[in-house]
């Protein structure tokens, strides 16, 4: 079999799908409790409780200093030492979740922090509560600062979601390599399994573009400059 045929062969396979499917799982469910965990550590951080400050310190010092492959590992081979039995895809999803976590975390505390302090103060000024400063002040301009590197994250997790193979989780890249070691056509298999991280990759920039666009309330200045144009023509229409 040719090469190009070979390769379309494994792209369509069943076995291929799946394991395209669970990559795409892994890096969802990762990111997002992922997002989760450093929405807590941002929060506990800005409370500034001195007892809570060393362990996000020391949960961040970890995280943030061992590499993704150790932690899986440890995740999967030293918990169960404690009692507690998590299946290959849950170890996975556990620490790569912790990991996303950490830099999750410093990015939303630098968002958060990206706001200026005048602004919080004049909104209690206003009589706002803390949950009104929060939502109406302070995180419709902060999302402006997470999204893109939060968007980059998840595009980051999808390819580290590749490192749970080293406890048998059955992702793209696993497949791929248990197909080419049949017959040895590594370049084939390997083929494939990159036509589906670059489609998924494609995908996730275009909607990390369109939620950009969103946040920096780029629909609503097409929907200003929309009705401008309207009532600029009925100008010149009423002008004739």
């Amino acid at each position: 079999m040719d090469a190009l045929s070979l390769t379309l062969n494994y792209l369509f396979s069943e076995t291929f799908f799946r394991g395209a499917q669970m990559t795409l799982l892994l890096t969802i469910v990762s990111v997002f409790f992922g997002i989760i965990v450093g929405m807590i550590i941002a929060v506990v951080q800005e409370m500034r409780v001195k007892a809570l400050d060393y362990i996000v310190v020391a949960y961040l010092w970890f995280f943030r200093g061992t590499p993704v492959l150790f932690q899986i590992i440890f995740v999967y081979n030293v918990l169960p030492g404690f009692g507690i039995n998590l299946s290959s895809f849950a170890s996975g999803v556990v620490a790569l979740a912790l990991n996303e976590g950490a830099y999750i975390a410093e990015i939303m505390r630098a968002g958060l922090q990206s706001v200026g302090k005048g602004q919080r103060t004049a909104a209690t000024a206003l009589a706002m509560k803390d949950w009104q400063v929060m939502r109406h002040v302070i995180l419709p301009q902060a999302l402006r600062v997470i999204i893109p590197p939060i968007g980059n994250q998840f595009i980051g997790m999808l390819k580290l979601s590749a490192l749970v193979s080293v406890v048998a989780v059955e992702e793209l890249l696993l497949v791929a390599n248990q197909a080419a070691s049949s017959n040895f056509r590594y370049l084939e298999a390997l083929m494939a399994a990159g036509i589906y991280y670059l489609f998924f990759t494609t995908v996730f920039m275009y909607i990390q573009g369109h939620i950009e666009f969103w946040a920096k309330g780029g629909r609503r200045r097409a929907q200003r400059d929309k009705k401008s144009q309207v009532f600029d023509a009925d100008e010149r229409t009423e002008v004739r």
